[in-house]
């Protein structure tokens, strides 16, 4: 049994396929299936059942591929402590970030961190929390940055910032004249949304649930982007909610709709979330430590209340 075959195995798994599986493990389809078979014979039991299109993974195969899973995870961490021990900072790494955080954030650190660790090859995602978690899970990320708290049993969090919500609302919005917002002045009806999938949209949906004008049947308009939404809320279609770095860089007229909540100000926790297991944990640190420090001096709020990502049935 070696750890090579552990890991075709792994991936035979996750594709249901050998020859896809061989594609993705960078080699031919021929020699991934003969180790594949070579370790069921040397456990004496099918690990995956080949009559079936695609293929299905056996009670016993399930079991293998889990522990397999673990395997492979703690022959990286002989990697890591080596690493650790010369107090090196390199290699692969790869980072998921969800789609309301990756426009603002990106460009704050990644040349930063570039220029800071040039040895780390940092490959960089686009990936919905969902997404992120099921890759982390599996091992296809290191490491995602994403909102939480997510309360996952295998994933840990390490908030970076607090990031308020911002109210957009132009003058002719029936809060256009308002100083500050409240909670209970939200009304989810005139409130226009990101699409279905965003854990944003669910945190405005959560902290509209805190008021009384709280309706399950006002979703018409939704958007894949701020802009869209700010462009819309500009024609006269409503107001909408906005995180904080993606005020930063707004043009005076649109700067001049802005509202911000009385404290304790609405805010969605920012975290980078990556496996108990720590592999690749000094990268991981290194990479904290450069978005804090650079996010700090962006947002200086104070008193700030979490709102839940995960929307609430």
């Amino acid at each position: 049994m070696t750890i090579t075959q552990l890991q075709y195995v792994m991936a035979v798994a996750e594709y249901q396929n050998f020859t896809l599986a061989a594609e993705k493990s960078f080699v031919t389809q021929p020699t991934l299936s003969m180790q594949v078979q070579k370790l069921e014979d040397e456990l004496g039991v099918l690990i995956f059942d080949r009559s079936k299109k695609p293929i299905k993974i056996t009670e016993a195969g399930k079991k293998i591929v889990a522990q397999a899973r673990n395997i492979v995870n703690e022959a990286g961490r002989i990697r890591d402590i080596v690493d650790q021990e010369k107090g090196f900072i390199g290699g692969a790494y790869t980072l998921g970030i969800i789609p309301t955080v990756m426009p603002t954030l990106l460009p704050m650190f990644l040349k930063t961190f570039i220029n800071k660790y040039p040895k780390v090859n940092l490959i960089i995602k686009e990936q919905s929390t969902e997404s992120l978690i099921r890759n982390i899970q599996d091992g296809h990320l290191d490491a995602g940055i994403a909102a939480t708290p997510l309360e996952i049993e295998y994933i840990r969090e390490r908030p970076l910032y607090y990031e308020p919500f911002v109210g957009y609302i132009p003058p002719n919005h029936r809060l256009g004249k308002v100083e500050s917002l409240r909670p209970e002045d939200l009304d989810i009806s005139d409130i226009l949304l990101l699409q279905d999938g965003h854990c944003f949209r669910d945190g405005v949906i959560n902290l509209c649930k805190a008021s009384k004008n709280y309706s399950q049947e006002h979703f018409q308009l939704q958007s894949g982007s701020f802009e869209t939404l700010v462009n819309l809320a500009n024609e006269g279609l409503g107001m909408t909610l906005l995180p904080y770095l993606n005020t930063i860089e707004l043009d005076a007229r649109k700067a001049s709709y802005l509202r911000h909540f009385e404290k304790p100000t609405p805010a969605r926790e920012v975290s980078l979330i990556y496996h108990k297991s720590e592999l690749k944990i000094q990268i991981t640190e290194a990479l904290r430590d450069v978005i804090s420090g650079i996010v700090r001096g962006a947002i200086a709020f104070q008193d700030v209340k979490i709102i839940s990502p995960v929307n609430k049935k």
